[in-house]
């Protein structure tokens, strides 16, 4: 820093107000100060910095299994939010969610010196572990459900689920059925929940959900299920790489979609606008829960951990050609 003030004639003070964006610094100074830091290539020590100010500008992210297309893009969500807030992200992913492996992640994250983490708690196993978090450190659950005395920011899966279900109820179908998640994913459990409740209302019959594990071939095995049933006219499945194994088994078995069967899935993946044929399905806003997501841990970071938020980020309905009024 005392190069930088040399090369542009100012005080050490007044390189330091320009790097930490103080607003009384004259427009043309801070421009030679800007000069000087990119001709030096000065770059702060964060090390250092954390040592004075007990802050490391870093916050930890504890996932898992990103080959998923909900955890992977709440994670990217998470680190384009912090990054607009001036926060670097240290991510562990971890193979299997448990609470040891999650408590060790904190652990691990708490000695990296991060100001706060994120969970992200897709599984109730996940979110039970949040009772474990390291003396001090603030945290925020995402997708966690009701996470303990945490603060979490999801997405509706229950209003997803309605949304499904009351869209195919309005083509005229006289029931919905569903391929559901693994039962430990509390999204699964808020979208059959979201389910269930919209053919009750409706005064419907619930057929018993087929189970999935997120995966194509899931799906297609559940699809093979449903194309042998001569009164199956509507599916709602819980994911779209899901729904992309059913549109092929009912290819494979003759049933036209959605001429006989309407299909809507969830998540919106970029590829569901161009499955065969284009799929109806509930789209999650992952960078909305994500920008959620930090600001939430943010306002504990400047405020003390003794304030708790539950955030709630809406589904949308995207309407494709999967879907159409019963024959």
């Amino acid at each position: 820093m005392a190069d930088v003030a040399k090369e542009a004639g100012v005080s050490h003070q007044t390189v330091s107000r320009v790097l930490n964006g103080h607003p009384n610094v004259r427009s043309e100074t801070r421009t030679r100060v800007l000069q000087a830091i990119d001709k030096l290539g000065y770059r702060r020590n964060l090390v250092a910095r954390a040592l004075v100010t007990k802050h490391s500008r870093t916050l930890g992210v504890v996932s898992f299994d990103t080959t998923l297309y909900g955890p992977a893009s709440t994670v990217y969500g998470i680190e384009q939010a912090a990054r607009a807030a001036g926060y670097f992200v240290s991510v562990v992913s971890l193979t299997s969610i448990d609470r040891a492996g999650v408590r060790d992640a904190l652990d691990y994250l708490a000695e990296q010196g991060v100001d706060g983490a994120v969970v992200v708690a897709p599984q109730r196993s996940a979110a039970e572990a949040l009772a474990d978090l390291p003396p001090g450190m603030p945290a925020v659950a995402v997708e966690g459900g009701q996470a303990g005395d945490v603060s979490v920011v999801c997405v509706d899966q229950v209003a997803g689920g309605r949304l499904a279900t009351e869209h195919l109820l309005s083509l005229g179908h006289e029931t919905v059925w569903h391929v559901s998640g693994p039962s430990e994913w509390l999204e699964a459990e808020g979208r059959v929940a979201g389910w269930r409740a919209a053919l009750e209302e409706a005064g419907r019959d619930v057929p018993c959900p087929l189970a999935g594990d997120w995966s194509p071939r899931s799906g297609y095995e559940a699809g093979r299920s449903l194309a042998r049933m001569r009164n199956v006219t509507a599916v709602f499945v819980a994911n779209d790489q899901m729904a992309l194994g059913v549109l092929r088994a009912f290819t494979e078995q003759g049933v036209r979609v959605p001429e006989q069967v309407s299909v809507v899935g969830f998540d919106d993946v970029p590829e569901s606008a161009y499955f065969s044929p284009p799929l109806t399905t509930i789209r999650q806003d992952f960078d909305a829960v994500g920008r959620h997501g930090i600001e939430v841990l943010i306002r504990q970071l400047e405020g003390g951990r003794d304030d708790r938020e539950r955030l709630v980020v809406p589904p949308s309905f995207v309407p494709r050609a999967s879907t159409a009024p019963v024959a």
